[in-house]
């Protein structure tokens, strides 16, 4: 075995003593792009707490990172990066396409690109987009932060590169998910979920759990622990008639969410139909502690794994095209744009939503409302 391999095979166990946190299928392409250092830093950022999530989007960036400058560059990632790195790093990723149509040298050169793509880092045509790179910037600047240095990432140069390259690579803003994932759609997404099939009593619990419970992200589902659950009293149909039936009711626990303090631990609560299908999952699989939702293979049998966030994302894809519906239109995110637009239709004030979607950003969960008003409102409708 080389020094090299050595290297490899050493940041690979140690990543794995990160694998309750991280969950990566792709530990060991991490373990070479990673050095020992940077593997050092994601343990440090571990036992102080850092959110998973956060923690996950660090190490994806940071292991893109050192594969872009070695390419780029020729040498591993330095600390802190030089300004002329980070504005090399703006004009490799977001160009101008007409441009680069009449000039081949513009934009990301060809020998970074394509071992980008063979590495399976690249996968897009075209600039980068704008969030993603200045996604990449901000875990760039918060690993210089946790190393004890300063970097140039507040240079006017790099605010007026970034300002500028998206101006100039004119690309629109994708959507997470191009179709909300509405009561509506839902209602026929689990239609395709109605058989009595282990596989089909674990999706159908998913889907309204995910939904019911604020439109969680697919990270969230997917980390979600029998653990974290707790039976609440039953509660009204209608909080306002003490004759109306009782519902049953559960507290999930999220923990450490994407946009939770240090200390905060936030949780929501699912009532009804979502419970029992929750319930009903959980006990015709047999599962009492560990994750909720799991893997299953073809021949029906549940595996002690976490399904992955991805694994979301394609399964309400899946049965989005059993329902007779484009799964192109749809993402796990749909679910979480869903739940407030569906709010928004209902009537349901803004502040009652949020406390169920845990949104920290009023703008942005504004924004569903703001279109649903303008779909209801006058204003629109002068000539019809």
């Amino acid at each position: 075995m080389t020094i090299g391999e050595d290297a490899i095979l050493r940041r690979a166990e140690e990543l794995d003593a990160l694998d309750a946190i991280l969950r990566f299928d792709r530990r060991d392409q991490l373990a070479a792009l990673l050095t020992d250092d940077d593997v050092a830093t994601l343990k440090h950022l571990a036992s102080e707490g850092m959110g998973e999530n956060t923690l996950r989007a660090l190490a994806s960036d940071l292991g893109y990172l050192e594969a872009w400058c070695r390419l780029a560059t020729g040498d591993p990632l330095p600390w802190p990066a030089p300004e002329a790195l980070l504005l090399k790093f703006v004009a490799h990723h977001l160009w101008d396409p007409v441009k680069r149509a009449n000039d081949p040298a513009h934009g990301m050169p060809a020998g970074v690109e394509a071992g980008l793509r063979s590495e399976g880092l690249l996968r897009a045509d075209g600039p980068h987009a704008p969030g993603t790179v200045r996604r990449r910037l901000t875990s760039w600047s918060i690993l210089t932060r946790r190393r004890g240095l300063t970097g140039a990432f507040g240079a006017p140069s790099l605010k007026s590169a970034l300002r500028l390259a998206v101006k100039a690579s004119n690309r629109p803003r994708q959507r997470k998910s191009k179709k909300a994932v509405t009561v509506d759609i839902l209602a026929k997404v689990l239609q395709a979920c109605e058989g009595d099939r282990l596989v089909d009593m674990r999706d159908r619990a998913l889907l309204l759990a995910a939904f019911a419970s604020g439109g969680r992200r697919r990270s969230e589902v997917a980390a979600l622990r029998v653990e974290d659950l707790a039976d609440e009293e039953p509660v009204r149909a209608d909080p306002s008639d003490k004759t109306s039936p009782p519902l049953p009711c559960l507290s999930i626990r999220l923990g450490r969410t994407k946009t939770t303090a240090a200390d905060d631990y936030a949780h929501v609560l699912l009532i009804g139909r979502p419970v029992t299908a929750l319930k009903q999952w959980l006990s015709d699989a047999q599962i009492t502690v560990g994750p909720i939702f799991r893997r299953i293979d073809q021949w029906g049998n549940v595996d002690r794994r976490a399904l992955t966030p991805q694994s979301i994302n394609l399964i309400l894809k899946s049965r989005a095209k059993q329902a007779g519906l484009d799964p192109a239109l749809f993402s796990a995110h749909g679910l979480r744009s869903g739940y407030l637009t569906e709010a928004a239709n209902r009537g349901i004030p803004l502040p009652e939503a949020m406390q169920q979607s845990l949104h920290k950003s009023v703008t942005q969960a504004a924004s569903y409302y703001n279109n649903a008003e303008r779909k209801n409102g006058r204003a629109a409708r002068l000539i019809v």
